[in-house]
């Protein structure tokens, strides 16, 4: 009897203790529990399938995982629903500016700019949880066109927009189409483009650009990591048409890899992007760029975008505009820079450089939107789900003094220059005191910092030096030969590495927040599973 029905003689002497007069009511009790918890016996709303909420929206699980679905992407969808939220106030701000400088005067003009709320692409939508989730938490959003070229996504996407409330009903629209075609065929059309591709996103860079309005905002993940981060130089350059190059820095010379590669295509259409945000987490990087048309500011694009030259020996990098300005007739003309401006071998250690690129040499972040909207996320807490992912990752933004040309980590000139790494906090209130500009820490763990180098790597090692003389001199530690050209930089500069005061304390909260659970991180595609390999014990 115990093992035909699966009792449990532990529960048994457990309801015992509990009900030592009557035996029957601990038999009773025992076989209770035992068929309310067996997973075989269903519950009572066991006909409906099983279900899944994040924010407000609520979708159907999919054990078959013939629809996409991953749960580590919710830092994704909270923080694309916090820019969503700030830039439509944006946008009525702006349509206020406009019809109160007197542009929309002419009556007819008027109802023809009338404001409507702005319209919302999800290119690949899947399940469709992101759209719901826009429609159903953003206030002020219009219509919002999910779109997936798999029919079993866009039938999930149909049920799931019916489990929720009519709101969704009402705004979001399934479409079976491919999402490229689909934003050729639509040009201008969407305020807002969201692309969040399995993968790479360059094949749907070039409608992408032509589908978002003027001033509108486009927003675009790319997973590739590999390939982004250097382990696939030449795939890179075949997508993205720029080379990266290994180091501490891979994370944020992706995100540079990806503005460039947005503008290449923009460009192409008198079109140019102002970035908002870029950020890197988790296994991926995600950018929010607003697209503006513009056929006198697409001519001034060369000078956003560098070459970059990095010694193979101390890191140290060097950056070249692709163009330069000429002033000709009281207006800057664009033209062809000089020729190389770093030595065949670096100064510092004496290696020879490598070149990457071209990425984007502009600032990635807006710092008073970044602010904004983590001011907005704190307000509105309760409605984000990873709180505390996102509001640690827009600290950091928030928190950038000047924007660098590139986040280096100096830990690979410590290595070279045989003396241990400061922490973050001393090291930025000493470049903070000598005007050089600091960059709070990036979207990666301690020992982090960077700079706006006037001098590019020279300044690096210069730093360096001076902390190794400041604090390790006692040491007596011995260095390479051809650092010894370091020595005459120590009479212009000391710097000063007592720990900072006053603003350059940075606020008590988190930045680098763990992941909440194991296996956070990548899921496999749709409609394919993890093999199975049956080990022989033979």
């Amino acid at each position: 009897m115990p093992l035909a029905f699966g009792f449990s003689r532990s529960r048994f002497f457990k309801c015992c203790i509990n009900h030592p007069a009557n035996p029957v009511i601990c038999l009773c009790l025992a076989f209770s529990s035992f068929t309310s918890s067996s997973p075989s016996e269903p519950s009572a709303a066991a006909g409906r399938p099983a279900t899944l909420r994040e924010g407000r929206a609520e979708i159907f699980t999919d054990e078959s995982n013939s629809v996409f679905y991953n749960k580590a992407q919710v830092n994704n969808r909270d923080i694309s629903i916090a820019v969503l939220r700030s830039f439509i106030s944006k946008r009525r701000e702006e349509y206020l500016v406009r019809s109160t400088k007197g542009e929309l005067e002419d009556t007819k003009l008027s109802e023809q700019a009338k404001y409507e709320e702005p319209k919302v692409l999800e290119a690949l939508a899947a399940s469709g949880l992101r759209a719901i989730r826009y429609a159903l938490e953003v206030d002020g959003i219009g219509q919002v066109t999910a779109v997936d070229n798999n029919e079993a996504a866009v039938e999930a996407c149909k049920k799931n927009i019916q489990l929720n409330c009519s709101l969704a009903s009402s705004k979001v629209v399934p479409h079976l189409a491919d999402a490229r075609v689909y934003m050729l065929t639509h040009p201008k059309e969407f305020d807002v483009v969201d692309l969040d591709p399995y993968g790479s996103p360059a094949a749907f860079l070039d409608s992408a650009v032509q589908c978002v309005a003027d001033g509108g905002l486009l927003m675009c993940s790319a997973t590739d990591m590999a390939v982004l981060a250097g382990g696939n130089a030449e795939v890179c350059f075949s997508k993205y048409g720029s080379y990266p190059l290994r180091g501490k820095h891979c994370h944020e010379m992706a995100l540079r890899i990806l503005l460039a590669c947005i503008e290449s295509h923009a460009i192409r259409h008198k079109r140019h992007i102002v970035p908002i945000i870029s950020i890197h987490m988790d296994f991926y990087i995600r950018v929010f760029v607003r697209i503006f048309t513009s056929a006198s500011t697409v001519k001034s694009s060369p000078l956003k975008l560098a070459h970059v030259y990095q010694c193979i020996g101390c890191c140290s990098f060097h950056l070249q505009n692709i163009g330069r300005i000429n002033l000709k007739d009281k207006r800057n003309i664009a033209l062809p820079n000089f020729g190389f401006t770093v030595p065949e071998e670096c100064s510092e250690c004496a290696h020879k450089f490598v070149m990457g690129g071209p990425i984007w040499s502009n600032p990635i972040h807006d710092k008073e939107w970044a602010s904004c909207i983590l001011s907005n996320i704190h307000i509105m807490r309760d409605s984000y789900p990873a709180y505390a992912k996102i509001s640690a990752i827009l600290t950091l933004v928030s928190e950038n003094v000047i924007e660098a040309f590139m986040r280096g980590w100096l830990y690979g000139p410590s290595v070279v220059m045989r003396c241990p790494f400061g922490t973050s906090a001393v090291v930025s209130a000493s470049l903070r005191r000598e005007a050089l500009g600091v960059e709070a820490l990036s979207h990666r763990p301690a020992p982090l910092g960077s700079a706006e180098w006037p001098i590019g790597g020279a300044w690096r090692c210069i730093i360096y030096k001076s902390w190794v003389a400041c604090v390790h001199a006692l040491k007596k530690r011995k260095f390479l030969p051809h650092l010894n050209n370091l020595h005459y930089f120590l009479q212009q500069l000391q710097a000063n590495f007592s720990q900072a005061h006053g603003a350059s304390v940075p606020r008590k909260c988190p930045r680098f927040v763990p992941n909440p659970e194991k296996f956070w991180g990548p899921r496999p595609k749709a409609c394919r599973h993890p093999k199975i390999f049956h080990m022989d014990k033979s």
